[in-house]
């Protein structure tokens, strides 16, 4: 049975295993491309003086070829709101409204630069199914990681309170710049991190100890959720999955295994034979 339009639109669009898939993915990345150049020159004043017509007209097609792909995107499945709400249609949104928005708001325009994280597209247009299912790995350890690491961001702003009202009893009466304790907290964030301004330095010796033990501290601190996130991924590498780059034509979910007739999100066929 002969697919519909909407079915033939779907795979040109959605999906990067087929020549046609793959040949409109390569020519979007290619405009993405030509878009974030535009972009990076038009803020350097001697060429945006000398070419601002060409500039603005050829941004101008790209936006409008964006929001042709957009719409298109919308209207070949069936959920459109599973599209739109989901990552790369609020990016693609965001990517697309900043021209229409330099019509009212000076400047605006500057956002298309968010063009830029499209370019994440470049694993389904390759058909890199390792990169595919390596990423959607790096993901699933750090949804599975977010409590454990939720709770240590939670202690190191517990500490850094209680390090910085401790360095503001010390300090406060130095001119060392711990004028209050949401500074002195700032002053122990950025010391714990291993940042290390200098915009604030503790003066008195007892603070300079606790200063260097900071530091120390801060090393060790720093390694913790890569730790977290690391032994994640290795319990993960035991149970690999082969992913391909089919989309679901009903709700638009992506990451299906390999050989895969249904998808795993709304149960609909991933190959539907439809008739116009």
């Amino acid at each position: 049975m002969a697919k519909s339009w909407k079915s033939k639109l779907h795979e040109i669009i959605y999906e990067a295993d087929t020549p046609a898939g793959k040949l409109f993915d390569i020519v979007l990345l290619i405009l993405i491309l030509a878009s974030i150049a535009l972009v990076m020159l038009e803020s350097v004043d001697e060429f945006r003086l000398k070419h601002g017509k060409f500039l603005d007209i050829a941004e101008w097609v790209i936006t409008i070829l964006f929001s042709i792909e957009y719409i298109a995107r919308i209207i070949s499945i069936r959920k459109p709101s599973r599209y739109i709400f989901s990552f790369y249609g609020v990016i693609d949104f965001l990517s697309t409204i900043p021209k229409y928005l330099s019509l009212f708001i000076v400047g605006s325009q500057s956002l298309i630069a968010l063009r830029a994280l499209r370019l994440m597209r470049v694993f389904r247009i390759l058909k890199l199914t390792r990169y595919i299912g390596e990423s959607n790995n790096i993901m699933r350890a750090l949804r599975a990681s977010r409590i454990k690491i939720g709770v240590f961001i939670m202690f190191i702003l517990i500490l850094c309170t209680i390090l910085g009202s401790i360095m503001y009893l010390i300090e406060s009466n130095e001119e060392s710049g711990f004028t209050s304790i949401p500074r002195s907290i700032y002053w122990a964030i950025v010391t714990l991190t291993t940042v290390g301004y200098g915009d604030i330095a503790p003066l008195t010796p007892l603070g300079q100890s606790i200063a260097s033990i900071i530091m120390i501290l801060g090393y060790g601190i720093i390694a913790v959720p890569t730790g977290i996130v690391t032994a994640e991924l290795a319990s993960m590498e035991k149970d690999d999955i082969q992913l391909n780059t089919l989309s679901c034509s009903n709700c638009a979910t992506e990451g299906h295994r390999n050989g895969a007739e249904y998808c795993f999100d709304c149960g609909e066929p991933l190959h539907p034979e439809e008739t116009d």
